[in-house]
């Protein structure tokens, strides 16, 4: 059974920082790709960033880039590195698997408030 369980959410302050962690299991961690999206309030889910299963390559939505890293490491965990954090940011993340004829995989979402 795949499961994607997230941590790392918070309240902070514009221009802090925080670190996402989602930790996979249930399969094949070295082969899939796996994202992350967010709901801001009253909003609809924005796809943020996607990594490759081997790590090589990331993408990212415009809006963050330069201020997010995306990565993921051999404990079966993928990490979002947030900095510069602005209040538009707030919003729940959600790490993603998604699997081609499988559908999507979601975990339960961790909540990022940026505020002064």
């Amino acid at each position: 059974e795949v499961q994607l369980v997230e941590s790392g959410g918070g309240l902070v302050q514009p221009g802090e920082s925080l670190r996402l962690s989602c930790a996979a299991s249930g399969f094949t961690f070295s082969s899939y790709a796996m994202s992350w999206v967010r709901q801001a309030p009253g909003k609809g889910l924005e796809w943020v960033s996607t990594i490759n299963g081997g790590g090589s390559s990331t993408t990212y939505v415009d809006s963050v880039k330069d201020r997010f890293t995306l990565s993921r490491d051999n404990a079966r965990t993928v990490y979002l590195q947030m900095s510069s954090l602005k209040p538009e940011d707030t919003a729940v993340y959600y790490c993603n698997l998604r699997v081609v004829l499988r559908g999507d995989y979601w975990g339960q979402g961790t909540q990022v408030t940026v505020t002064s």
